[in-house]
């Protein structure tokens, strides 16, 4: 179903207004926002490459309905970016449960609005504000347009602590989930990495890099425009391909992967497998100043342990080699945990307009928090790390 593009909407909230486009807020005035310097995805440029080449909009499912709060003067205090959703595909915080269930009562789930950077489950701030009181206030401002409109609820997806504090506090009920991270416990090199682990999988390690050595396959990282326009088509080949080999929608266009170098620069990162200098495999990754997040990868053909060593062992090692705080390697996998990366607390907030739904709701997260948390601890007991790991 195609959504009409918003221009404008104003709301009650004085100082607030909705746009329908990334570009309707000037870039300098977005990025100067807190949160932007620190996450590629909360940019101006992620966002409106989005846009400009037609991933959302249209008949996408995801409309832009961006809510701002200007200054008094003209400029920009404050944004949360947000969309309206006719699905609930590319989220990565799963509420079909929910949409069935208005359903099966005879009322429409969709559309609903949804704070996210759309495709991507990172970590990522949504309040882009300098206060609490601001925050607050574009909370509202969403709230108002979803009571105004036809929008059954609103959904704040990966959000921070802090955060999810403000949108507790605003009424919204708060949910949990996990994925796998990596944290950098000031490691010298990978091998103090492997340090860590029981003797068993440390050799199992080993044994998959030495693997993919054996097989002739060398490494690459290439930094924002240093990769040309085949190293970009060939990415976007082979994400298609594996978005194919696992039944999914490949949300990405090709204009989107020929535009990111130019949009962000050196925040965006190719690695490139070889083999005789023909490509066998090839991995995005985005960087910040403290984290490496992974996005997507693909294949020319199988090779044992390829997809563990381009996935997670070279981003692993380039993070210690930069000194970056955390790897996110996206979402789900248990196949992480083996190779060291602990089970993290995401975290989602959501209002949903229909009280009985509200409250049913509210009692269903109750329970699925405690579950989770009890997930978690086991999880945290499965680490393959020794109880005292020695460093020199």
């Amino acid at each position: 179903m195609q959504m009409q593009r918003i221009d404008s909407a104003d709301t009650a909230t004085p100082g607030a207004r909705v746009v329908g486009r990334t570009a309707d807020v000037p870039r300098p005035d977005w990025n100067a926002l807190p949160g932007c310097a620190h996450s590629p995805f909360a940019r101006h440029e992620f966002l409106s490459l989005l846009e400009d080449t037609g991933c959302v909009g249209g008949d996408s499912g995801w409309m832009p309905c961006h809510a701002v709060l200007d200054n008094a003067d003209g400029g920009v205090r404050g944004i949360m970016p947000q969309y309206l959703k006719m699905h609930s595909y590319g989220e990565y915080v799963f509420d079909w449960a929910w949409a069935r269930a208005y359903h099966q009562h005879g009322l429409d789930y969709y559309p609903k609005l949804v704070s996210a950077i759309p495709f991507t489950p990172v970590s990522a701030p949504k309040l882009l504000v300098r206060d609490d009181d601001d925050a607050l206030r574009l909370i509202e401002t969403a709230e108002r347009f979803a009571r105004d409109s036809n929008v059954s609820s609103i959904h704040a997806l990966f959000l921070s602590p802090q955060e999810t504090a403000r949108f507790a506090e605003a009424g919204f009920l708060v949910r949990h989930d996990s994925q796998f991270h990596w944290i950098n416990e000031e490691y010298r090199d990978f091998d103090d990495y492997l340090a860590r682990f029981t003797s068993r999988r440390r050799k199992t390690i080993r044994a998959e890099r030495r693997k993919v050595r054996e097989a002739g396959i060398g490494y690459h990282w290439l930094a924002g425009g240093e990769a040309g326009e085949a190293d970009w088509l060939a990415m976007y080949r082979l994400y298609c391909q594996t978005i194919a080999d696992h039944g999914g929608m490949p949300y990405l266009t090709r204009e989107f992967f020929l535009g990111l170098a130019d949009a962000m620069g050196e925040q965006v990162l190719l690695l490139q497998g070889r083999r005789d200098k023909e490509l066998v495999c090839s991995a995005l990754y985005f960087e910040s100043e403290s984290t490496l997040f992974g996005r997507y990868w693909g294949a020319a053909g199988f090779f044992d342990a390829l997809h563990f060593e381009t996935c997670y062992y070279q981003p692993i090692e380039r993070a210690i080699e930069r000194g970056l705080r955390c790897f996110e390697a996206g979402a789900q996998g248990l196949h992480k945990l083996s190779r060291g990366l602990a089970p993290t607390t995401t975290r989602s907030a959501h209002w949903l307009k229909h009280p009985g739904f509200y409250d049913a709701v509210e009692r269903y997260l109750a329970i699925e928090r405690g579950e989770q948390a009890r997930h978690a601890r086991l999880l945290n007991e499965s680490l393959p790390f020794r109880r005292e790991s020695p460093r020199d």
